[in-house]
Parts: structure tokens; sequence; C-alpha cells
């Protein structure tokens, strides 16, 4: 789909999910461990990435109501998001971006950006015109999405709890026309 010099993205085909869930289940504890904060807090193991996967995300790819792209740097995973189409039946225009991840390692390599612009590539290609998030208010990820033409619909305190220590952060809510 879009690739950087040592990056390739791609859509992970459903079929090929149980071949990459090790893969995956390393890639989200990581940044979890790193501080991400993607609806998890500490102490996050293994088991519980692997749930993540296996619970939430397989069973919208086998349905065809999530789409998950995947970002190799040099031949290993570094990176993943996922547009997620189930909405309501008033809705079948939007989209939602969930957990957007780059491994604490392959940071700053522009893979944040390059599978956000594949996403985006394909809700235009599915006739999408709204995409939607959320994100940790002042968190790294915020710039990025500003940079691509999100605007901020507003922002809710006291949204999550840290990753780490015991705060609730707000969150930032974005959109962008298609």
């Amino acid at each position: 789909m879009l690739a950087t010099a040592q990056t390739d993205i791609s859509i992970l085909p459903a079929e090929a999910f149980a071949d990459s869930l090790g893969e995956l289940t390393a890639l989200l504890h990581a940044c979890v461990a790193a501080g991400a904060s993607i609806s998890f807090i500490q102490p996050f193991g293994l088991d519980d990435s692997e749930a993540f996967w296996r619970r939430k995300v397989q069973p919208g790819l086998a349905d065809g109501s999530r789409i998950l792209f995947v970002a190799r740097h040099e031949g290993l995973l570094a990176g993943s998001v996922q547009l997620n189409l189930d909405t309501p039946p008033n809705q079948p225009h939007r989209a939602e971006v969930n957990k957007l991840i780059v491994h604490p390692e392959c940071r700053r390599l522009g893979i944040a950006r390059s599978l956000m612009l594949a996403l985006e590539a394909e809700a235009r290609a599915r006739d999408l015109s709204l995409i939607t998030l959320d994100t940790r208010t002042g968190d790294k990820a915020e710039p990025l999405y500003t940079s691509l033409g999100y605007q901020t619909a507003g922002i809710v305190p006291d949204y999550s709890r840290d990753v780490a220590i015991d705060r609730l952060d707000a969150t930032t809510i974005m959109y962008k026309r298609l």
C-alpha cells in the first residue's frame, strides 16, 4: 500500500491474523510498557495483550467491521492502527481510528504518519466522509493528528486513568472530513 525506504504499510488480512498474533502481542505490550495511553493500565502482561487482540480485534477482522493496518520496518512489525467500521445505522458515512501504536524503538521514523495516511486512503476508497478519534490531551500523537488535518471537537476532562500512575487524564476528541 504505502512504503518508505525501510517501512512497508499493508492491511493484515483476517486469515493472516493468527500468524501475526505473537508479533502484535509483543508490539502492544511494548507500547503500553512505554506509557502509551491506549486503554490499558499497569500491570499489563503479555497475556493481557494477547487477550485484547483475540477478543477485541479478531472478531471485527473476521466479520469485516475492522481493518488492521500494520507497518513492517526492516521486516519487523513496528506499528499498527485500526479502522473501525462498526458504526450505528445512521452513521455509515464515518469510521473511527483505534489504537495507533508504534514500537518505542521505531518512533520518529514517520511510521505513525504512514499508517494514518494508509488508513485515510482506505476510508476514501470506501466512500467514507468522516473519521473520528480520541487521544489523551497533550499526548505526543495530538500534534501528529493536527498536522494531518484533524480538528478538535472538544476535550473531555477526567476521561481515563493514566497508564502508570493514579491520575485521571483528559481526552481530546478529533475529526477529519475526507
